[in-house]
């Protein structure tokens, strides 16, 4: 008896997602990890300036600011060259090896 009933329930489509375009999705997608980025690099350089600091230039700023500036031009030109190789399928940083 309880195969007959489930065999005629009729099969529930999948939901429909109001989700956003595909496009807007890959978009923001990028954009959050240019600024992860962007906060990773600029914290690993000016965390390197700091241990400079104060191991070789006796506690002065410009290694820090520097430091920080190296990070978040990194983070920039990645960014950069992720949005400009948008026509092209992403590797995150793996180099292809061609024969």
């Amino acid at each position: 008896m309880a195969d007959s009933t489930s065999a005629s329930t009729p099969a529930m489509p999948p939901p429909v997602r109001a989700n956003r375009p595909m496009s807007e999705a890959l978009l923001n997608e990028k954009w959050d990890h240019c600024l992860s980025t962007l906060l990773i690099r600029s914290t690993l350089g000016a965390s390197f300036g700091v241990i400079f600091s104060v191991l070789l230039f006796k506690r002065r700023a410009w290694p820090v600011w520097t430091g920080l500036g190296f990070g978040a031009g990194r983070a920039w030109e990645e960014c950069d060259s992720s949005f400009k190789r948008a026509s092209f399928p992403s590797r995150d940083g793996l180099r292809v090896m061609r024969p």
